[in-house]
């Protein structure tokens, strides 16, 4: 069984047991939260709008990590302008630890 959540802008496929990396949800280590699924696939059956009904998925958040340094530059032509930036996306990592149907 497998659901696709949606968090920080995005959709994920999840299942049972996974660690993955979602946009910083501002939690400590070991907390608990709770996704509401868009789409919930059960073997055969296939659940999504209002066929979801009270269904959820739990996960436990393991810990945080960064993403890739992203440099960039801005520069504008006769002006001795020039600035240098970077960027690096702050993630929380998280465990699946089950999903019910509701």
């Amino acid at each position: 069984m497998y659901a696709v959540i949606a968090t920080g802008g995005k959709q994920e496929r999840v299942a049972e047991g996974q660690v993955l990396d979602v946009e910083r949800l501002g939690l400590d280590e070991g907390d608990e939260v709770t996704f509401t699924p868009v789409l919930l696939v059960d073997g055969d059956d296939v659940f999504a709008g209002e066929a979801i009904g009270g269904a959820t998925v739990s996960a436990r958040v393991v810990g945080e990590s960064k993403g890739p340094k992203i440099t960039g530059m801005t520069y504008k032509n006769k002006t001795n302008s020039r600035r240098r930036f970077g960027h690096r996306q702050h993630y929380s990592r998280i465990e699946i630890t089950g999903i019910n149907k509701g």
